[in-house]
């Protein structure tokens, strides 16, 4: 079989393994898994080529237990049906579940028994948050860890160390083209190792200069300053650049980041910021921000940059509000300091003395809305940068003085 390089260079213990300190150094907590021989169900997620497949290969490979490899998406009920028998062959058996986001329902009805008893150990991969796409039932039974993105320096350790094994004989490169094709992956091993081989099938004399890699991926290399902070400074000077209003560098990092062919990233990235930044001062920037979005997926690059150009330059002039979210934030806080108390007898469910405000001269009516410990707690202060924002503080203020009436 004509095995890819990223294939024949997976580690097969865990102290091999590129990144993800937090995990699987000696203080991490899936190394000490597998030293003390006992493994957990748990779900690996993070972005494209960082290791979740080889971790949970390491960790089936380094337990006394058979394992079984499936993708949500391409097998069906019978093959998850042969797992489980296999399972009960064995008295146990771990499940490596690629996109496990994808699981629908009726695997995931064959799935929760097996995996509540212990017969099944789950380890399941996606790219997608587990929080938000794979079901409740499913991520109650698991650990979930977040990887976390490689660095360039942990790309170059991984093509130096791959320029040295017996699959890349006589190959010839600097360091300079190293940090070249590790800047050109976007911090996706898989990718580099992808390009580090055709590279050097390539060439006649395996010497990869800088124009072979050219030839093979012609996309430019950004250097973000002298010590490649990276993709993520990128997303940031981006968004703090039309948080602070200047319009030319929020065009001049949205141009990098089109160039760098990441629209998911700038999508995220813009909807945050017209939730975030601009807020209530402009509440229709959300919903320009999608329809943008929307519009720039269905023509794609390069014209989506015009839309993008359009969208950003109005959200970098737009005014700016955070209130919203800042009150959210302290409302949270509370919370998470024990600031929990029951909901007053005015608004429960079954309340005989509940004022219903539409029935009320200004669909508004004094009563009590907060628990008795917090009931003169104020989260909101508006920030009078817009028209919309003011309004709606002349509404909270006349809201408050009634609320100080006697009646």
């Amino acid at each position: 079989m004509n095995e890819p390089l990223a294939i024949k260079l997976r580690p097969t213990k865990i102290e091999d393994v590129i990144g993800q300190e937090h995990l699987v150094s000696k203080d991490g907590p899936i190394y000490n898994f597998i030293k003390n021989k006992r493994i957990f169900s748990m779900i690996l997620y993070g972005n494209p080529g960082i290791g979740k497949t080889t971790i949970a290969s390491v960790i089936a490979n380094s337990v006394d237990m058979k394992y079984r490899m499936l993708n949500a998406t391409t097998n069906d009920k019978k093959d998850l049906v042969t797992v489980i028998e296999e399972a009960k062959l064995y008295g146990g058996l771990i499940l490596i579940l690629d996109e496990i986001h994808r699981l629908n329902k009726d695997k995931q009805d064959i799935l929760l028994p097996v995996l509540e008893s212990g017969l099944i150990t789950l380890i399941g991969l996606t790219t997608s948050n587990p929080y938000h796409k794979i079901n409740p039932a499913i991520r109650s039974r698991c650990t979930i860890f977040e990887l976390k993105p490689l660095t360039t320096d942990h790309i170059i350790k991984a093509l130096k160390k791959a320029t040295k094994t017996d699959y890349l004989k006589g190959i010839k490169i600097s360091n300079k083209e190293i940090e070249m094709i590790a800047k050109l992956s976007s911090n996706d091993l898989r990718s580099a190792y992808n390009l580090l081989e055709i590279c050097y099938y390539s060439t006649k004399d395996k010497n990869i200069t800088k124009e072979v890699i050219e030839k093979i991926n012609s996309k430019p290399v950004f250097f973000s300053d002298k010590d490649e902070t990276g993709h993520y400074d990128l997303l940031s000077a981006f968004q703090k650049s039309i948080r602070g209003s200047d319009v030319n560098a929020s065009l001049h990092y949205l141009g990098r980041l089109i160039m760098q062919e990441d629209l998911d990233s700038i999508y995220r990235r813009m909807t945050v910021i017209a939730y975030e930044d601009i807020g209530l001062a402009s509440p229709n920037m959300g919903v320009k921000v999608e329809a943008a979005i929307a519009a720039s997926e269905r023509v794609g690059l390069p014209e989506a940059r015009i839309i993008l150009a359009k969208t950003v330059t109005e959200m970098a002039l737009s005014p700016k509000s955070n209130s919203a979210y800042v009150a959210f934030d302290k409302a949270y806080q509370d919370i998470l300091n024990g600031e929990i108390y029951p909901v007053p007898d005015t608004i429960r469910i079954d309340s005989k003395i509940y004022k219903y405000p539409h029935d009320y001269k200004g669909s508004y009516v004094k009563q009590q809305y907060l628990p008795d410990n917090l009931i003169n707690k104020k989260y909101y202060k508006a920030k009078l940068t817009s028209k919309y924002e003011k309004d709606l503080n002349d509404i909270y203020e006349k809201i408050e003085k009634i609320n100080k009436t006697d009646n």
